[in-house]
């Protein structure tokens, strides 16, 4: 049985691990220490409260997590580990964060996803109500956005 969450500091090195494990674009260790992102900078995040998350676990180990940094309404990451795909717990840990920041009172969310329609978060996304901005980042994805209503 999945069981769903609030995400700690001590969870980081779970869900870095985890980035580097996912199916598509996959993150290793030293990638994201090249953007910045270490177990430090992380934990610290969720400790000070700029980032907050969710995790998925099955038998006490995480399978899945999702981070978002409601002060800019932005999903930072959404990553599973490839054998717990296509059982709802990508949209579940989503749909957490979600409600987060819409109860701190956000309006209109935001995340960059890939602009390659073959690539999955391509669909995954838009299903889910997430519409394009007709902007992309840096690395050339896509920015999408989510207005409550």
């Amino acid at each position: 049985m999945i069981n769903y969450r609030a995400a700690v500091a001590g969870d980081v090195g779970q869900c870095i691990e985890i980035r580097g494990l996912t199916r598509e674009n996959a993150f290793s260790r030293e990638d994201l220490a090249e953007l910045g992102i270490t177990p430090e900078t992380w934990a610290a995040g969720i400790e000070q409260g700029e980032s907050f998350g969710y995790v998925a676990t099955y038998n006490h180990q995480i399978v899945g997590y999702c981070f978002g940094e409601a002060e800019q309404g932005e999903i930072l990451v959404l990553a599973l580990l490839p054998e717990y795909e296509d059982q709802g717990i990508g949209k579940k840990l989503l749909t957490l964060v979600m409600n987060d920041m819409q109860v701190a009172g956000l309006e209109r969310l935001f995340l960059s996803c890939a602009a390659d329609s073959q690539v999955r978060s391509y669909g995954f996304y838009r299903y889910l109500g997430w519409e394009s901005t007709g902007e992309f980042d840096d690395a050339g994805d896509e920015i999408l956005e989510y207005c409550f209503k």
